[in-house]
């Protein structure tokens, strides 16, 4: 039995192309893991038991410097 080499015609490598991109798409989509272990990671501060709950953190001083403008 003799058997005849395959040819790579140029319609197999397009699909195996496109499929290599269609992977990558979903790849770079998908959340990673370390973000959800660095959010994991920062310690939770506790709620006040009345009122008090507003602090003057970074975000919200960039916020007033915005809205000033």
């Amino acid at each position: 039995m003799s058997q005849t080499p395959t040819k790579l015609s140029r319609r197999t490598m397009f699909a195996g192309a496109g499929a290599v991109g269609a992977v990558a798409a979903i790849t770079s989509v998908l959340p990673s893991t370390s973000t959800q272990s660095d959010a994991a990671a920062q310690p939770v501060k506790e709620m006040p038991t009345r009122g008090g709950g507003y602090t003057l953190s970074e975000h919200v001083k960039q916020y007033y410097k915005t809205a000033r403008s």
